[in-house]
């Protein structure tokens, strides 16, 4: 018997790790856990280079955007913009070498209670995302580092499905 529950303590310390974000939540990254130092006031942006089709597609908000002020991972600016109803679509803009890279899916249907479903700051490479991605049933936070090419998932903290 003795064997039988040091192997179900084991099964169960073992299911803690598979818990919901809700379960975990301090281990979740902050903005602190991805600091960058924020390049001082920028010049106009250098050419812009497009990197994908949808970056191609909505140049003329990402050319708007790119007038604005570093928002994003140091030395970047993310541009936002809806696409359709309760849906946003974003992009890095580098101030330095005018790269543009998209975030590789569409945000939707994220909380009541959030008014912005992406966060991000100045001065760190973490995008927090709160919705659903591409319209998936799957609802949660998701935690992205932005490396300047792409946005890499760190964490998901789900929420709940349709």
């Amino acid at each position: 018997m003795r064997v039988t529950s040091s192997l179900l303590a084991v099964f169960m310390i073992g299911m803690i790790g598979t818990l919901p974000g809700a379960a975990r939540a301090g281990s979740l990254p902050g903005f602190a856990d991805c600091p960058v130092a924020v390049a001082a006031k920028h010049g106009p942006v250098p050419r812009l280079t497009f990197t994908d089709a949808q970056a191609k597609r909505y140049s003329s908000v990402i050319r708007n955007a790119a007038r604005g002020s570093v928002n994003f991972a140091g030395h970047y600016i993310l541009a936002t913009w809806g696409c359709g109803a309760g849906c946003v679509m974003a992009a890095a803009i580098d101030v330095k070498t005018g790269r543009v890279t998209s975030l590789p899916f569409t945000v939707s249907d994220w909380p009541i209670d959030v008014t912005e479903p992406l966060a991000y700051r100045a001065d760190s490479c973490l995008l927090i995302v709160r919705g659903s991605r591409n319209e998936s049933a799957e609802h949660g936070t998701y935690h992205y580092a932005f490396d300047g090419k792409t946005f890499s998932l760190r964490k998901t903290a789900s929420e709940f499905k349709r």
